[in-house]
């Protein structure tokens, strides 16, 4: 936890002033040098001091933006979704007279996946807590759900930030993820969303297609990338977690079991051999259930999805209009910065090892007068979020060749 004076409200404003990258956040959302609606049509809210929130904002440029939130200098910021007109004109918008609505029509499509759910599964922290060993639920969720969004639905634009506290978000901005309706975010996040249920429910996962009492239904095929990730890390989580050593962890294992006579063989064994480690438990469960046919083999894919798929928030995803808070915003718990995180390296990442803001701006003073954000460590990550950036800005260049090659052909 960081200590009230490294986010206290001098600490931030040095932080908006001096280290904030408000021209590559404009240009990523803008997805354009030039402003225009994708931006000017935003909504940005504001958490103030004391929790004082405001909503509705928008702003023509980069330096309209900067110049507010030096202003007001919030806690943090959150962006919501481009609107039908500027956001600070909604009440005319909606007025009778005017024909005009007030309604959310492109935003970027997010996830926000949170380290608090999996408390059921790890064991090495809990509640806000979070560490380099249950970082590697997270590691794993970001490699299965990056793989979903680009085999299964072709998005590339994927930008994924670590929240600053327990977990982490990710940004989808490809043209067709910007324009899905309500209903279409709704079908997406449904045809990713795999573990169900509240905790008096045991099996969370039900996702395979019609099944006999000997032959279990088939696994759907955007499901083998998933089962095959969690696969391979199986036996480091097992030595790490141990979340069968206790006999809650245990219990709670056999209750996913469909064979009662399995069940109640490792029950009786494992009720007087307390101290078995988890690996071994599974290594004898696997013994047990070998040669008894399909559907307890498939028990076992089904225990290794339940404890390793990706946990997702559904309702941020679901809505146009939710708002998401901005990268490189500051946790106010932490004093850590919303950094991108790069998914091909994302066991390597540490959330511990994540720059403070006071880290940066003790940096930026030992690089003397002058010095900015490209002389502090938040380096890196600026120039992951506009390497990101760049490639959106080649998307955007394409599609608008292709309609210049369309109109031509048209008016030929």
């Amino acid at each position: 936890m960081a200590d009230s004076t490294e986010t206290s409200p001098e600490v931030m404003l040095q932080f908006y002033r001096m280290l904030y990258p408000f021209k590559s956040i404009f240009t990523w959302l803008n997805q354009e040098h030039t402003p225009k609606d994708l931006f000017t049509n935003r909504e940005f809210a504001f958490t103030l001091q004391g929790d004082v929130y405001l909503r509705y904002n928008c702003f023509s440029n980069a330096d309209e933006l900067k110049k507010q939130v030096c202003a007001l200098n919030p806690t943090r910021f959150e962006i919501g979704p481009m609107y039908s007109s500027r956001p600070s004109e909604r009440k005319l918008a909606r007025s009778v007279k005017s024909g005009k609505l007030f309604t959310p029509l492109k935003r970027e499509l997010v996830f926000d996946i949170d380290m608090t759910d999996y408390d059921d599964v790890r064991t090495c922290c809990t509640s806000a807590g979070i560490c380099k060993r249950c970082w590697a639920f997270i590691a794993n969720a970001v490699r299965v759900l990056d793989s979903a969004l680009r085999t299964q639905f072709g998005y590339h634009q994927l930008l994924w930030v670590y929240s600053g506290r327990r977990g982490i978000h990710l940004w989808v901005s490809d043209d067709e993820a910007m324009g899905l309706t309500d209903e279409l975010r709704r079908a997406v996040v449904g045809a990713l969303t795999v573990i169900e249920g509240g905790k008096e429910m045991a099996k969370k996962v039900n996702v395979r297609g019609i099944s006999t009492k000997s032959r279990p239904g088939e696994l759907p095929p955007s499901l083998w990338h998933a089962r095959d990730q969690g696969k391979e890390m199986w036996y480091p989580l097992l030595d790490d977690q141990e979340c069968f050593l206790s006999e809650d962890g245990w219990r709670t294992l056999l209750k996913l079991v469909p064979d009662k006579k399995i069940v109640e063989t490792l029950e009786k064994r494992w009720e007087t051999q307390p101290g078995i480690k988890s690996s071994k438990k599974w290594d004898e469960l696997k013994a047990e259930v070998k040669d008894t046919g399909a559907r307890n083999l498939a028990a076992l894919e089904d225990i290794i999805l339940q404890y390793t798929y990706p946990r997702l928030d559904a309702e941020v995803s679901k809505h146009r209009n939710h708002l998401l808070k901005a990268p490189f915003c500051v946790h106010p718990k932490t004093g850590r910065v919303c950094v991108p995180v790069d998914p091909n390296r994302v066991d390597h990442f540490d959330p511990n090892a994540v720059p403070t803001v006071m880290q940066l701006l003790q940096e930026l003073d030992k690089a003397g007068e002058g010095a900015n954000w490209e002389h502090t460590s938040l380096k890196q990550y600026v120039d992951m979020l506009d390497g990101h950036v760049a490639r959106i800005l080649d998307d955007v260049r394409r599609r608008e060749r292709a309609k210049a090659v369309l109109q031509h052909d048209l008016n030929w």
